[in-house]
């Protein structure tokens, strides 16, 4: 993606208390536990940021295209985490403000890890961007759109890696 002018300043950090950068991803939020959403936080958003969206995928995922497991946008500029077990709802208020699209489950919200069995270890990309503006998505957005209606307004994003691997 291609950032504005003011992203060079901006150090937009987001993490996880639910796992660290790199490592691995408790069974509690896979496809194999709970299956809720982690605990995400950030800080360091441009002042100029209007709302944040977020994008979670897996690269590792046998197929062309990443593994879409959330896709979340509209969330309020004044926010600076998303709670453990976010509700499948496409629009929430409560516990926070955001709307959420289809992942790759053709479901609406966070499914989490489940790759193959024996497939090794597959990486979790959580990608948080700071945007310039109110972007205009369909219900029930994909990545892809999301993608292409943030294209010109990202000030800034982050991300955090998550691993998780079926034996």
């Amino acid at each position: 993606m291609i950032l504005q002018p003011e992203a060079k300043a901006a150090k937009l950090i987001l993490r996880s208390s639910a796992f660290s950068d790199g490592q691995g991803i408790p069974k509690k939020y896979t496809g194999e536990g709970k299956d809720i959403s982690p605990l995400l936080e950030w800080s360091g958003a441009p002042k100029a940021t209007r709302e944040f969206a977020l994008i979670c995928d897996d690269p590792d995922a046998p197929q062309p295209e990443p593994w879409v497991h959330w896709v979340a946008y509209h969330i309020a500029a004044t926010t600076n985490h998303l709670p453990e077990a976010i509700p499948a709802q496409q629009k929430l208020d409560v516990p926070v403000r955001l709307e959420q699209g289809q992942n790759s489950f053709g479901k609406i919200g966070y499914n989490g890890p489940m790759p193959p069995p024996g497939h090794g270890w597959h990486r979790y990309y959580f990608k948080l961007y700071a945007l310039d503006a109110v972007i205009a998505v369909p219900n029930e957005a994909t990545k892809d759109s999301l993608l292409k209606a943030m294209k010109g307004h990202i000030l800034a994003e982050s991300q955090i890696i998550g691993r998780y691997r079926r034996l």
